[in-house]
C-alpha cells in the first residue's frame, strides 16, 4: 500500500461557513490540556514539599494521567462518532475543569494520583473530538492543513502560556491554584462552543462495545504501567503478571474489533502505511522527548535556582519554535515530501536531545535556549504533518477513531517516556553519596532532598544538595542520551516512504 489518501468528492469541496470560528473553539480545548499537562511539570517541587510523596509516588502523580487517557481515547473518540462530537467535548470540557477543583485541593499523594486518574477521564474526551471535528468542519486538504497546524500551534502555544502563568502562580499563591487556570478556559469553551459547534456523528454507527472499552483501558493500563515497574524495579512477579495480563487484554481487544460488525476501532486502517507509520512515529517522537521535559523544570529551579516563572520563561522558545514550525509544516510537506518533513523534525530533536546530554550544574542558557528552540521546531513539524496524514486517510465518519488512535500513541509515548527515562533519573538519582543523618526522603526526589536540608546544619546541608544535585544531572544527562538515540532511530523511519499530502481542493 503506498498510503494514498482519501478523495474529495463534490460535497466535501463545499466550505461550511463560520468554520474558522468554530476553530477558535477548538483551540480552547486543546489549550485547556497543554496547560494543564505544562504547569504539572513548574508544580512539582511544591507538591512534593506540600504533599511529600515517594520517588513512586511522584512518578505516579506525573504519568497516572497520560495512562487513564491512553487507555480511554480510542473509546470515547468512537463514543464521540456514535453520540456526537460536540457533545462529547462538551460534557468532557465541564468534567475538566469541575476535577481541575480537586486537584488543586489534593491533602495526600494518593487522592492527588486519584485526581489526576479522573482528570485523564475527562481529558481522554477532548483531544479525539477537536480533531474529529476539525476533519469535519474543514473539507479543503489546504485548509485542512492549516487548520491542523494552527490546532497543533496552539497545543505548542499551551505549553508556552502554562509554565509562565504557571510560574507566577507559583510565587504569589500556593501550588493548587496552577489547576485552577483551567476554570475560565473551560467556561469560555462551553459558553461559545454551544453556540459555534456544527453537531457532527457517524450517521450508521452501530453500538457502543462496552467489553471492548474494558479490554482496551485494562490492556494499556497493564502494559505501561508492567514497563514504568520493569524499568524501576526490574522484572517480577507482578510486573510480568501485569504484562500477560495488558498483553492478554489488548489481544482480546484487536480480536473482538476485527469479528465485529461495527467495531469500536477499525483495525483495518493499520493496513495504511502512512496512517501506521505516523501513529508509529508518533509515539516514538513522545517517547524520547516526554520523559526529559518531565524533569527539565526540576533542573531549571532546584539544580539552577530559577524562580517558577523564571524556569517557564527559560521553555518559551521550544513553545515558539513549535507555533513557527506548525503553522509552516503543511506547506513544507507539499513542497518536499511527508517523509522528509517528518524524519527531519525527528533528526532534529534528537539533535537537541543529544546536545543536552554534555550539561551540568552550571550550564549558560545559551545551550539550553538554542537546544530548546530545535526541539520545538523539530515537534512542530512531526506532530502537524503526521496528525494531517492520520485525518486525511480516513473517511470522515471514522475521524474520531482515528484521532483516537494519534492521540493514543501520543500519550502512550508520553507515559512510556516518564516511566522509562524518568525511572533513570530516579534510579540513577537514588544512590547519590550523602552526609550522615540524611533523612530517606532526600533519597526519593530531589524535591525531598531540598525540603531535607532545610533542616540541617548549614555545612551539612551544602554537602546534601551538592551530591543530590549532582547525581540528578547526572540521570539526567543518561535520560537525554537515550530520548536522542530513540528520536535519531525513529527519524530513518521508512514507514512514509511516498507518502504525500493531497494538493487537490
Amino acid at each position: 500500500m503506498t498510503g494514498t489518501l482519501q478523495p474529495v468528492t463534490p460535497d466535501e469541496a463545499v466550505k461550511r461557513p463560520g468554520r474558522w470560528l468554530a476553530l477558535s473553539v477548538l483551540v480552547f480545548a486543546v489549550l485547556l490540556v497543554a496547560v494543564d499537562a505544562t504547569v504539572l511539570g513548574l508544580a512539582t517541587p511544591y507538591i512534593s514539599e506540600d504533599l511529600e510523596p515517594s520517588g513512586t509516588q511522584l512518578l505516579w502523580i506525573g504519568d497516572v494521567y497520560s495512562f487513564v487517557i491512553a487507555g480511554l481515547l480510542v473509546s470515547m473518540g468512537s463514543l464521540g462518532d456514535r453520540i456526537g462530537r460536540k457533545r462529547v467535548l462538551l460534557v468532557g470540557a465541564t468534567a475538566f475543569g469541575a476535577i481541575s477543583v480537586l486537584n488543586a485541593y489534593a491533602t495526600t499523594p494518593e487522592m492527588m494520583i486519584a485526581a489526576r486518574a479522573l482528570l485523564g477521564v475527562a481529558g481522554a474526551t477532548l483531544m479525539p473530538a477537536t480533531l474529529a471535528l476539525i476533519r469535519n468542519l474543514f473539507h479543503d486538504p489546504r485548509e485542512r492543513s492549516l487548520a491542523v497546524g494552527i490546532w497543533g500551534a496552539t497545543a505548542s502555544a499551551g505549553t508556552a502560556v502554562g509554565p509562565i502563568v504557571g510560574g507566577f502562580l507559583l510565587e504569589h499563591f500556593w501550588w493548587g491554584s496552577v489547576f485552577l487556570i483551567n476554570l475560565p478556559v473551560m467556561a469560555v469553551l462551553v459558553v461559545v462552543g454551544i453556540r459555534t459547534l456544527p453537531e457532527s456523528r457517524n450517521p450508521d454507527p452501530g453500538p457502543w462495545d462496552l467489553a471492548g472499552v474494558v479490554l482496551s483501558l485494562v490492556g494499556v493500563i497493564a502494559v505501561v504501567y508492567a514497563v514504568k515497574e520493569a524499568a524501576a524495579h526490574g522484572l517480577t512477579r507482578a510486573t510480568a503478571g501485569a504484562a500477560l495480563l495488558g498483553a492478554a487484554a489488548l489481544y482480546g481487544f484487536v480480536r473482538r474489533q476485527l469479528t465485529l460488525p461495527v467495531p469500536l476501532l477499525d483495525m483495518r486502517l493499520f493496513r495504511n502505511r502512512g496512517f501506521s507509520g505516523a501513529v508509529l512515529a508518533d509515539l516514538l517522537t513522545v517517547l524520547g522527548l516526554s520523559g526529559l521535559v518531565f524533569f527539565l523544570s526540576q533542573y531549571l529551579q532546584l539544580v539552577q535556582g530559577r524562580s517558577p516563572l523564571e524556569a517557564g520563561l527559560a521553555e518559551l522558545p521550544a513553545a515558539v519554535g513549535a507555533v513557527v514550525a506548525g503553522l509552516l509544516a503543511g506547506h513544507a510537506a507539499r513542497r518536499f515530501s511527508v517523509r522528509a518533513v517528518v524524519s527531519g523534525g525527528l533528526a532534529a530533536i534528537g539533535l537537541a536531545l543529544a546536545a543536552l546530554t554534555v550539561i551540568d550544574e552550571s550550564t549558560g542558557y545559551p545551550l539550553l535556549g538554542a537546544s530548546l528552540l530545535v526541539v520545538g521546531v523539530g515537534a512542530g513539524l512531526s506532530f502537524t504533518v503526521t496528525a494531517d496524514v492520520i485525518l486525511s486517510s480516513v473517511p470522515k465518519e471514522e475521524a474520531g477513531s482515528a484521532s483516537a488512535v494519534s492521540e493514543t500513541a501520543y500519550e502512550l509515548g508520553a507515559a512510556l517516556g516518564i516511566a522509562v527515562l524518568g525511572s533513570i533519573v530516579t534510579g540513577v538519582y537514588r544512590g547519590f553519596p550523602s552526609p550522615p543523618g540524611t533523612p530517606a526522603g532526600a533519597h526519593e526526589s530531589l524535591g525531598g532532598a531540598v525540603e531535607a536540608a532545610s533542616g540541617l546544619p548549614a555545612a551539612t546541608a551544602r554537602e546534601l544538595l551538592a551530591s543530590a544535585r549532582g547525581a540528578f544531572v547526572d540521570g539526567l544527562t543518561i535520560a537525554a542520551g537515550v530520548g536522542a538515540a530513540v528520536l535519531l532511530a525513529t527519524a530513518a523511519w521508512f514507514m512514509l516512504r511516498g507518502q504525500r499530502l493531497d494538493s487537490r481542493p
